[in-house]
């Protein structure tokens, strides 16, 4: 027993909840150690404290709308049932005004950010992409653009014929704001090759983050796990993160995505469990230090796992999203989309303080009409 409130069964974790509770850095073998263990509670425990010294009570939420502006992929990975060849069933490109129109049809004057991801479409030219970010710009002035992975970075490089640095900076002037954190999905090669080996290798997906970071943009980051990946492996991913963030403290959350194995090629794979999804909130948020949030992807771990894992390591249940398709393509059963009072029901009823805000996690306040404003009179976590 390490306090009246802390009972640890497993003893391995005796040591590893000494340093947590002293504030000092976890190494790979702790992580090990947290991953293998049983001792959920005590697991959750320990996060949770971590949590709760970083960001108190609060619990963040965003109101967002997610566009794909194509479906349309060469990358054909096997974790992936979104991508399509240009002539499949259900491939579609939207037109700059329908991507414009899309996103105003789910748009009031409460949404802050758009979550802009899509397929690596084979012919759509580099000018696509920077008008698509200069039209929302224009039709949404007020509105963040939170826009392509660091694997479409690459893929633009690669058809525009610019550096990755000179594809930031084009991409930046048009409207960017900031960078979703997608396209991570394990760093170890072992694993790249069988889930999606047409991407970019775990070392590129960090350079480019590295890049990004220092230009001025920020970047969330996320783990796909729950398919051929280790325990070593999931450890071996969040380090790396800490280590980039040491470097660049360009990344504002991290956020571990269940895997959906339906409709995928991997479909034979079961689907996660509660266990694995509290086990991987609780120990990224041990492991991940430096960064300030860790988010409870209500899309895919159901509203609510997300609502126990506000007490297992994350502060942020994420946004409104309206319209995802990625994650319900592949076999996901939640909502497309959850209104803000539901999302404040479900913070409320975990015992958080719901707290709004913009991407980069400024508090925002609503004006007698609804519109949002920054609540310069809270503290900013980032």
């Amino acid at each position: 027993m390490i306090s009246r409130e802390l009972i640890i069964e497993d003893r391995r974790l005796g040591p590893i909840a000494a340093k947590v509770l002293a504030g000092e850095r976890l190494s790979y073998e702790d992580g090990i150690a947290l991953y293998r263990t049983n001792d959920l509670l005590a697991l959750g425990w320990l996060a949770n404290h971590v949590r709760e010294q970083k960001n108190g009570n609060v619990c963040y939420f965003n109101v967002n709308r997610h566009l794909n502006p194509t479906n349309v992929c060469v990358a054909h990975c096997r974790l992936c049932a979104f991508g399509r060849d240009p002539d499949a069933p259900g491939a579609y490109t939207m037109a700059i005004e329908e991507a414009v129109e899309r996103a105003a049809s789910g748009y009031d004057e409460s949404v802050t950010e758009f979550h802009i991801v899509g397929g690596l479409h084979p012919t759509l030219p580099f000018d696509y992409y920077l008008d698509l970010l200069r039209a929302l710009k224009q039709r949404f002035p007020q509105v963040h653009l939170k826009a392509f992975t660091m694997v479409e970075v690459a893929y633009l490089a690669k058809i525009a014929q610019l550096s990755v640095r000179e594809t930031l900076l084009k991409l930046k002037e048009a409207g960017l704001d900031s960078h979703p954190g997608g396209g991570a999905e394990f760093f170890h090669p072992r694993v790249r090759k069988v889930i999606c080996d047409h991407k970019i290798s775990g070392e590129m997906w960090l350079r480019i983050a590295r890049t990004a970071h220092e230009l001025g943009l920020h970047s969330n980051a996320t783990m796909l796990y729950g398919h051929i990946e280790t325990e070593e492996e999931r450890v071996d991913h969040l380090l790396k993160l800490r280590a980039l963030q040491d470097e660049t403290r360009g990344l504002v959350c991290f956020i571990p995505l269940a895997f959906h194995p339906a409709n995928t090629a991997l479909a034979h794979l079961p689907p996660t469990t509660g266990m694995l999804d509290l086990k991987n909130i609780a120990v990224s948020r041990l492991l991940l230090d430096n960064l300030p949030h860790v988010k409870a992807y209500w899309i895919m771990l159901t509203p609510p796992i997300a609502q126990v894992a506000l007490r297992f390591g994350a502060d942020d249940i994420d946004g409104t999203v309206i319209e995802e398709k990625i994650y319900h393509d592949a076999g996901a059963r939640t909502p497309q989309a959850l209104r803000r009072s539901e999302l404040l029901r479900l913070i409320r009823e975990a015992g958080r303080e719901p707290v709004e805000r913009d991407t980069l996690y400024r508090p925002v306040v609503r004006t007698p009409a609804g519109e949002p404003r920054l609540d310069t009179t809270l503290t900013v976590h980032v």
